[in-house]
């Protein structure tokens, strides 16, 4: 069984700092281990990451290096594709299934498309485009959008207008917003974000906390994160917890909830902390 607080504290190690540039599969490995139960050997998984990457320099090697390398290794050699039949699968989100079944969500196929990138010494990102997971990748100076899910293709700029209008509306038009990086700690973020989403949906309230405490190992200032630890412990009836969860969201920087959001989100926890200690006496 894995040792979770250990895990979580090389969780918290892997993700310190600015987290714009994280070991991204180092990190996506040690979330797998936090969401099993039973002990799981992660060398032959760095050992497969290690092959593809292997694999795309020997094709840069050959032929130059192009964006659709990666495509070529990824997709077509070692058969990853987006999983569009049972989108959500928990398992997508899972990097040790992931590269077990060869598929998964968006952002878990970019974290591996982002490692065997950044193995060639490219520069490689997510962006910050809505409602499906891009990466960018900068080679020799010229920048190409890749998106994972979909075979690894290079997305022009009259893909990136039909995929606006997919995700917006028929009206709509691309953002430069959208083409913005995302640092690699919001990345991974979103990849548990997809887990807690799920969970939530089906009132897990003890499988979201898990994933809660993995997202706040990952960005400990996240004080949206810390209110949902106080409502998840409302749900599971643990008032103390509870309160200690609240009374320090209350005591977290504004601008980790900032807005109109966080002053609300400020507002119902001040609230929900007088009826709990009402609840106590």
């Amino acid at each position: 069984m894995a040792d979770t607080p250990q895990q979580l504290a090389r969780l918290k190690d892997l993700c310190a700092g600015d987290g714009v540039r994280l070991e991204v599969l180092e990190v996506a490995l040690t979330l797998s281990l936090l969401q099993h139960d039973e002990p799981i050997d992660l060398v032959p998984f760095r050992q497969h990451v290690a092959q593809m990457s292997a694999a795309v320099a020997d094709l840069v090697h050959r032929r130059g290096a192009t964006p659709e390398a990666l495509a070529e290794v990824i997709a077509q050699s070692f058969a990853y594709r987006g999983d569009k039949e049972t989108y959500d699968d928990l398992q997508n989100a899972d990097i040790v299934k992931v590269i077990e079944r060869r598929k998964g969500l968006p952002v878990a196929l970019a974290l591996l498309y982002l490692q065997v990138a950044r193995d060639q010494g490219w520069d490689a990102e997510g962006l910050n485009f809505p409602g499906h997971f891009l990466i960018r990748v900068a080679i020799d100076g010229a920048r190409h959008v890749v998106d994972p899910f979909n075979d690894g293709i290079v997305r022009d700029a009259a893909d990136l207008r039909d995929l606006t209008r997919q995700v917006l509306g028929p009206n709509a038009q691309p953002d430069p917003s959208f083409y913005d990086p995302v640092a690699d700690r919001q990345v991974l973020l979103r990849l548990e974000n997809n887990i807690r989403a799920r969970l939530v949906q089906r009132e897990d309230w003890a499988g979201a906390m898990k994933v809660v405490e993995r997202m706040l190992a990952i960005d400990p200032q996240q004080a949206a994160l810390m209110y949902e630890v106080g409502q998840i412990n409302v749900r599971l009836d643990k008032r103390r917890a509870a309160i200690a969860a609240f009374e320090r969201f209350l005591m977290m920087d504004d601008g980790h909830s900032g807005g109109a959001a966080g002053a609300d989100m400020r507002g119902h926890a001040t609230a929900l902390l007088q009826e709990l200690r009402r609840g106590l006496n």
